[in-house]
């Protein structure tokens, strides 16, 4: 039974701390829209998604309406477009026409984004998925709301290191089409391993093939919640600490529970999982890096950061497991630079660099996430940090993720700006020492012993 205090301190949570419910996402399954005539393959393809999504933004509204809680984005995740293309397209600009049918479509439904413009290539790559990983660059260009991401390897494949080298040419060339705007268009691109089938946020976001025909995720975030129960225990025990974060990242976790549930009813289509992830946005008081703080740190990046994030990652998992038997998706603590304005302190201070926000990402959810770099930063050097993140996730058995930004123009001390939820970033140096000989090499790195398991 939920009583009065519940209710109060739910809405203080929303009011004050930036509580939200980050997306609602529907995963729709395009796999019956295949087709070996483009023009046929891209009309079901769009029917589908404004059919089956024709309500997504409407419920979504009507929710954060008549319970009080925002619902920042509405969002849709499909089948990795790769799998649906192979048919019909014979060239990259076939796939780029997919691209913007799918651009018109959440523009006519009004969602936020599409995820999906995807290949999954952790061992090796058809010519389907070569060609859809060609035309990204073009894609990104051409439309506003296409997410795309390449799944390069696996700790049961190893790491595909042919995919590795092409996707660090893919980002150069997608920073020079998308220059104009501060190379945006590797803002919505990002390079995973071990790619979670229900991942409901963006740009990783894909329809995994393991997932009924269509189902509904929910995102929730609020590491202002956070910050602000931590404020309360200043000076105390771990234990008292580790007990805090859990009960709030369960109290976070309900609030999603009840947005799902009520989506899923109203739209008449299967709850998937919620994702609790403390994603943080350029407003102030909703960041990651300010929860490190509170717990001791004076920056992000300063010792003890790993240990820090290790202890949040665990007990918010733990908390949100508790509050649903459907978590899943990343669920942990992303660190992304751009998005945080906590994280921009830290590295126009001195305290973080690309290299320590490598090991912190051995803990925490996801990866190297909305990193600005230098323009003239070598493809080859881009493939060896994509390489380095993939062999994270490939032996500790988690998803980890690369989403950079070669900012054309732009040298380490300056600033891109992207707006909204993507927010500002300081542009960070990279080692110049060249790993082209290593990246070249081509083939697969093996799998690590540990994944031989049945």
């Amino acid at each position: 039974m939920i009583n009065i205090s519940e209710v109060i301190e739910t809405n203080k949570m929303i009011e004050q701390e930036n509580l939200d419910v980050r997306t609602i996402t529907m995963g729709i399954n395009l796999l019956d829209c295949a087709d070996s005539d483009l023009e046929k393959l891209c009309q079901n393809i769009y029917n589908k998604i404004t059919g089956l999504a024709k309500d997504l933004v409407k419920t979504g509204e009507e929710i954060s309406k008549e319970y009080g809680i925002p619902i920042v984005n509405k969002r849709i995740s499909i089948t990795p477009i790769a799998l649906v293309g192979g048919t019909a397209c014979k060239t990259p600009d076939d796939y780029v026409e997919i691209a913007r049918t799918l651009d018109r479509a959440a523009a006519e439904l009004g969602v936020n984004f599409i995820g999906g413009y995807s290949a999954i290539v952790s061992k090796g790559m058809s010519r389907s998925d070569e060609l859809l990983i060609r035309s990204i660059p073009k894609a990104m260009a051409c439309t506003e709301r296409i997410c795309s991401s390449v799944n390069v390897g696996s700790t049961k494949t190893g790491i595909n290191m042919d995919a590795v080298r092409l996707m660090g040419d893919i980002i150069k060339e997608t920073a020079e089409l998308t220059k104009d705007c501060d190379s945006l268009g590797c803002a919505k691109l990002v390079v995973l391993c071990n790619a979670p089938d229900d991942n409901p946020f963006m740009a990783g976001a894909f329809h995994g093939v393991s997932e009924a025909d269509a189902i509904i995720n929910v995102g929730v975030s609020g590491p202002g919640v956070v910050k602000y129960a931590l404020e309360q225990i200043r000076g105390k025990s771990f234990e008292v600490l580790c007990e805090t974060i859990k009960r709030t990242a369960f109290k976070i976790t309900r609030v999603g529970q009840l947005v799902a549930q009520e989506a899923s009813r109203r739209l008449g289509v299967p709850f998937g999982i919620i994702d609790l992830s403390l994603a943080p946005t350029p407003a102030v008081g909703d960041s990651v890096a300010e929860i490190l703080q509170e717990i001791g740190l004076e920056h992000p990046g300063a010792p003890g950061t790993t240990a820090a994030l290790a202890l949040l990652n665990d007990q918010v998992k733990k908390g949100g497991v508790m509050a649903s038997s459907y978590v899943g998706g990343l669920s942990g603590a992303f660190i992304p630079v751009s998005e945080d304005q906590g994280m921009i302190d830290a590295v126009e201070a001195g305290a973080l660099t690309i290299e320590k926000l490598e090991a912190m990402t051995c803990v925490c959810s996801v990866g190297l996430d909305m990193i600005a770099i230098p323009g003239d930063t070598s493809a080859a050097t881009i493939a060896g940090i994509i390489a380095d993140e993939s062999a994270i996730g490939m032996v500790n058995q988690k998803t980890t993720a690369v989403r950079i930004i070669p900012a054309v123009g732009k040298v380490a001390g300056d600033k891109v700006e992207f707006g909204g939820l993507l927010g500002y970033a300081p542009v960070m140096p990279v080692n110049r020492f060249c790993c082209e000989a290593f990246v070249n090499r081509g083939g697969r790195i093996p799998a690590p012993i540990h994944s031989f398991k049945n």
